[in-house]
């Protein structure tokens, strides 16, 4: 009976325990379940809910809205709905990209699940500044590219392909770190002065060091050479685009490093 006894207190500690790790993950807007093993644990601890932002919880998710846009609302084309942020493609290379608009981030990790439709193409970006001279985000934001690898109609170049930052870095994956077109990707961006490094279905796609000689080498000779504002702000908003076909999101998380 002592033995029997003993067993039932450890039990009601340990449910009790648990109850109260849920209602802080709760607390924090957060739920563990909420992250699916795809996520990779290379660049943090995922049981660390208290630093995490869930963009996309009841929260938070009334923050998003156009780019450069008075109306606090998202734009036309783009809807939440069960947890899951849509876009039906309404865009074009400008017009239709929505931002985080209630806080500017600096160094951050953020972690997304997306998925695309056939020959799709998008992008996360970073930094993002907003004003009337600047027509999209990529006029100041560095972009971590999304785009349908296998299924995209035109011959991709390498700086355009999956988990390159958009023509600056090129990406490494192999064809098996690939999902089939429809099925859920994880992406991790990982932000700090001293290393930049983006991940892909828990495989990192590349590493660089912002702001350095040979950063500025890449910004001068390349894709961004006539727009001078391009990756030089150190803060700013989170953004995602609408390039003109259907895209989903998830479970997207920040938090500040």
């Amino acid at each position: 009976m002592r033995i029997s006894g003993l067993i039932m207190c450890l039990s009601i500690i340990t449910l009790g325990a648990c109850k109260n790790n849920n209602e802080k993950e709760q607390k924090n807007g957060v739920k563990a379940s909420a992250i699916t093993n795809d996520f990779e644990s290379d660049t943090a601890d995922l049981n660390d809910s208290k630093q995490w932002i869930n963009l996309l919880d009841e929260e938070h998710q009334h923050h998003w809205r156009g780019y450069n846009s008075t109306e606090k609302k998202l734009p036309q084309g783009w809807s939440i709905k069960d947890g899951e942020l849509y876009s039906s493609g309404e865009g074009a290379d400008i017009g239709g990209d929505i931002v985080f608009a209630s806080k500017e981030f600096d160094n951050f990790e953020l972690q997304l699940e997306w998925k695309l439709s056939k020959g799709g193409n998008s992008g996360i970006f970073y930094h993002i500044l907003e004003a009337d001279a600047y027509k999209a985000p990529y006029y100041t934001a560095p972009e971590y590219q999304i785009i349908d690898q296998v299924g995209f109609p035109q011959k991709l170049e390498p700086w355009q392909s999956i988990g390159a930052d958009y023509a600056m870095y090129n990406p490494k994956f192999e064809e098996k770190d690939l999902k089939k077109t429809g099925e859920w990707n994880t992406s991790t961006i990982r932000f700090t002065a001293n290393e930049v490094t983006y991940w892909l279905n828990g495989k990192k796609t590349l590493s660089f060091r912002p702001w350095t000689e040979d950063w500025k080498r890449r910004k001068s000779e390349g894709k961004w050479k006539n727009y001078p504002h391009y990756g030089q702000s150190k803060t700013g908003l989170i953004g995602l685009q609408d390039h003109g076909s259907e895209i989903w999101f998830r479970n997207i998380r920040i938090k500040e490093l």
